[in-house]
């Protein structure tokens, strides 16, 4: 897939990893992407937003409301619009609230909006991606029809050594830049 011009959502969750979407961020922006970044709450402890404006120059999403005048975020706009959705680093609780359903967040409600391949790339705790919920919940989000990039192996934030640890940016990159692109699901 040819990334120039393509619109983008980045969408960031909660883990330590959330450093890499910086990385991820920067790739997409140099090869021509138009990126609008998401981030949930709980990313905003890892990283704050104003580096992802300064990097994509827009604003970060993470709220379904931007003031009180009525000004809202669009979940379904964002979704139809998009060309592609990249959760990444994605969290356990992400991936069970989309496999799941569970519209609670700005992420999820666009994600269930979308009509562009997803593609997630999870990343915890080894326990944590090894627990049979989370491979459930994996398993669901594949039979839907996303593309599951799997974490690799290496050494943890927990001090602990083993797979977890989110794709790095620049094999994302070129993952999707060999990723065919089906059509956009239909209204």
């Amino acid at each position: 897939m040819d990334l120039s011009g393509k619109k983008i959502i980045l969408s960031v969750t909660g883990s330590i990893a959330a450093y890499k979407a910086v990385i991820l961020l920067r790739l997409f922006v140099r090869e021509g992407a138009d990126v609008q970044v998401l981030m949930t709450e709980t990313a905003k402890e890892f990283i704050t937003p104003v580096t992802f404006s300064a990097l994509s120059g827009k604003p970060v999403l993470s709220d379904f409301f931007v003031d009180t005048s009525g000004s809202w975020n669009s979940h379904v706009d964002l979704g139809v619009n998009a060309d592609l959705m990249v959760i990444a680093p994605a969290t356990a609780t992400t991936m069970g609230k989309m496999a799941n359903g569970i519209a609670d967040n700005l992420l999820v409600t666009t994600y269930l909006s979308a009509r562009c391949p997803v593609i997630i790339a999870p990343a915890m705790d080894m326990d944590m991606y090894q627990h049979p919920s989370t491979q459930n919940n994996i398993e669901k989000l594949k039979s839907f029809g996303n593309t599951i990039l799997d974490p690799v192996a290496g050494e943890l934030a927990s001090g602990l050594s083993g797979k977890g640890r989110m794709e790095e940016p620049e094999k994302i990159i070129s993952f999707l830049k060999a990723f065919e692109t089906p059509e956009k699901k239909n209204s």
